[in-house]
């Protein structure tokens, strides 16, 4: 029982996200369960992960920020559908030129707020009014409804098609197949790295932690590729989103550079007279913010099936929200990409489930500033017992 309530305790917002999913559940008549409105979670939410790794990163070296990766978004969409459409050019070499981009605004921007000292807010401001502007004024030039369409069939299946699909009354069982082995994998991980940790000397969960751990997140797993598999297959942007999971989860957990935006965040003086090369690591978290906001903005792209001027409205809002409420220290220095998941999907499924009961949309913005307030203030209340 005592590891049980210990668990519960280091895993709030996770007990939080079960009881809002059963909460609208209830207040929907069941009907955020259909396998549409569960691929409906996945596909319209898939820039909020996909962004709130970025902003982690940023958030980890002292609670900075990137306010312009949602007119980023527009931006590169504007350019990216004047490529494919309007000049016919090859997907791949658009989809290069739109990470070249990418990469050219991330160092422009990383080498502003690292060497020359501007104020992160102050720098992604001007990219938030510039972008969102800049990309309205390609579309309008180029099209009289202010949307670039259709974009090419290539481009959609790479972001916003099916692996494996299946008709919506055929189960489609190698979706399931996938969630299986998924599930078999991430139970043995975790028991492996509980080994490791006690091999060298490490504090390590107790067993029973790591049951309960091991059976929350393979049901998980399941849940979400049987209804997946019951509408149609696996969402190529969820492999995207996946990949994006995995590939920072390793990185803040197992690599140096990982461990430095950590120490960055925490002390950055400390972290300065240790060895660590500040500046760098703070470059790295912008470029690596732009990189992302231009994947983000592929899927999005694909998901609208057009360029228009009003892809990525709020995008950075719903991103800084995914990763507060997920646990990600307002002060930097503390966070986890699990705990950013969490608070993605938790932000997602509000959404999902108020569309489903009708609910304004000026009221669920209301909602999740509430939420987004709670976590802050949940923040600092745990940070001062700790203390």
């Amino acid at each position: 029982m005592k590891n049980l309530l210990m668990f519960l305790k280091k895993n709030t917002m996770l007990v939080v996200l079960i009881l809002v999913y059963l909460f609208f559940m209830v207040m929907t008549g069941g009907s955020i369960l259909k396998p549409l409105n569960f691929n409906a979670l996945i596909t319209q939410n898939a820039y909020v992960y996909i962004l709130a790794a970025g902003m982690l990163m940023c958030m980890l070296t002292g609670g900075n920020i990137d306010l312009s990766c949602g007119s980023f978004v527009c931006l590169v969409g504007a350019v990216g559908g004047v490529m494919m459409v309007i000049k016919g050019m090859n997907t791949g070499l658009s989809i290069a030129l739109m990470l070249i981009l990418g990469i050219a605004y991330g160092c422009g921007l990383g080498y502003l707020i690292a060497y020359v000292h501007i104020p992160p807010w102050i720098a992604t401001l001007a990219g938030y009014l510039a972008f969102r502007g800049l990309g309205t004024s390609i579309l309008s030039a180029n099209s009289k409804t202010g949307s670039i369409a259709p974009l090419p069939e290539d481009f959609l299946k790479i972001f916003s098609g099916k692996v494996w699909q299946t008709k919506m009354s055929v189960f489609n069982w190698p979706c399931m197949t996938v969630g299986i082995v998924a599930a078999v994998i991430t139970v043995a991980v975790l028991f492996l790295n509980r080994q490791s940790r006690i091999r060298k000397g490490y504090d390590a969960d107790s067993m029973s932690t790591t049951l309960v751990k091991s059976v929350v997140s393979a049901a998980a797993i399941l849940f979400v590729m049987y209804k997946l598999s019951r509408a149609g297959g696996i969402p190529t942007v969820l492999i995207w989103v996946v990949a994006v999971v995995l590939i920072y989860s390793f990185i803040t957990s197992k690599t140096q550079v990982g461990r430095q935006f950590y120490v960055v965040g925490g002390n950055i003086e400390a972290a300065r007279m240790s060895g660590v090369n500040t500046r760098w690591v703070m470059f790295l978290a912008y470029l690596n913010m732009a990189v992302l906001t231009v994947v983000s903005a592929w899927t999005v792209m694909a998901r609208f099936q057009a360029a228009n001027s009003t892809a990525g409205t709020n995008f950075e809002m719903d991103a800084i929200s995914a990763c507060v409420v997920g646990g990600v220290s307002a002060s930097g220095g503390s966070g986890s990409v699990i705990g950013m998941v969490i608070g993605a999907t938790l932000i997602g499924v509000i959404n999902l489930g108020m569309s489903l009961m009708g609910i304004d949309a000026n009221y669920q913005k209301v909602v999740k500033g509430v939420v987004l307030l709670g976590a802050v203030v949940f923040d600092i209340l745990s940070k001062k017992r700790k203390g």
